[in-house]
């Protein structure tokens, strides 16, 4: 609480504060595990390493991850290289943040405005939300922002993305229901040039990856933006249910291959015990994670970083 002349007021809460909240369900399921497995723990045994194989593959983290470090792991202990149970903590930390800074590559730099940044992902995932959360993210950073009603297929989301737009202050363009939605990123594209707009954030119908037709959409939107702007679109973000744990990991695979998506957008960590999903999806799609979904507020779209969540993750 903040002391004024007027009483007392909430205090915002720190980026950090955001995320450890944020995730606490993960930290609870996975951290604590790992303490409740070491605890009086003096020997690293094979009883103890059939027990954290468990642990690391129940947080979703992978098996192939879980598999490197129970490797590396028995690697130094043959080695003589690791004698006690902190040691052993600071491996799988280390590990860790290893495969979650592998992918990272920085934000591509738009010379010309306005970037167009395309949200993608299947229906339920949070995407128009994200969007929502996004635009107030860019606001906030000082740019102007324009969000394009490319979702035309399903009822509703035209109107859905509006109010969004209204909550973060932003004009939307759109056209009926069942129009095309390539048209519609054309108009979005000629009206930011217009008003000298930084960003055009594009809504895409939420769409099943095993749809072949929407998928193709998806190429079409591409290939217009190109023709207005020939190196856009500038960022593809597929959207996640932090919730479907591996599930995910298949979902993306397909969207990367058709879509040719850029970054990840992870949602709902804040509802989750298994948010050891950012390890598998980094890994398996070697895309880095831009922005992780903690809450239903309008800024609790944090943008990632490995250490932050790492050491999150990690705090006793």
């Amino acid at each position: 609480m903040i002391q004024t002349l007027f009483g007392s007021v909430p205090q915002e809460p720190t980026f950090l504060e955001k995320l450890q909240q944020g995730i606490k369900k993960t930290r609870e399921g996975f951290s604590q595990k790992l303490e409740d497995l070491f605890a009086g723990r003096k020997e690293i045994d094979a009883d103890l390493l059939d027990e954290l194989e468990y642990v690391l593959i129940d947080a979703d983290i992978g098996v192939r991850t879980a598999n490197e470090i129970l490797e590396l792991v028995r690697q130094k202990l043959d080695r003589k290289q690791l004698k006690d149970i902190d040691e052993l903590r600071s491996v799988i930390r280390e590990h860790l943040l290893e495969v979650l800074r592998s992918p990272e590559r920085p934000l591509p730099q738009v010379a010309n405005p306005p970037a167009v940044v395309l949200v993608i992902g299947v229906n339920g995932a949070g995407k128009t939300t994200t969007i929502g959360k996004l635009a107030t993210r860019y606001k906030k950073e000082g740019h102007s922002v324009l969000l394009a009603a490319a979702d035309t297929f399903r009822a509703a989301a035209i109107e859905q993305l509006e109010v969004w737009g209204q909550r973060a202050g932003c004009d939307v363009i759109r056209q009926k229901q069942g129009a095309d939605p390539s048209a519609v990123v054309y108009d979005s594209i000629q009206a930011a040039k217009a008003r000298g707009v930084d960003y055009i954030i594009v809504d895409t119908a939420g769409r099943l990856h095993t749809k072949d037709n929407l998928m193709a959409e998806l190429e079409k939107i591409t290939r217009t933006t190109k023709k207005l702007i020939p190196d856009s679109p500038h960022e593809v973000l597929l959207v996640l249910d932090g919730t479907t744990g591996q599930n995910g990991v298949e979902q993306a695979k397909r969207f990367t291959a058709t879509a040719g998506a850029t970054g990840i957008i992870l949602t709902k960590l804040d509802g989750t015990a298994k948010g050891g999903v950012v390890v598998p999806i980094a890994r398996e799609l070697n895309l880095p994670i831009r922005y992780i979904g903690v809450g239903e507020k309008m800024d609790d779209l944090l943008p990632f970083d490995a250490d932050e969540f790492i050491n999150s993750i990690f705090r006793k």
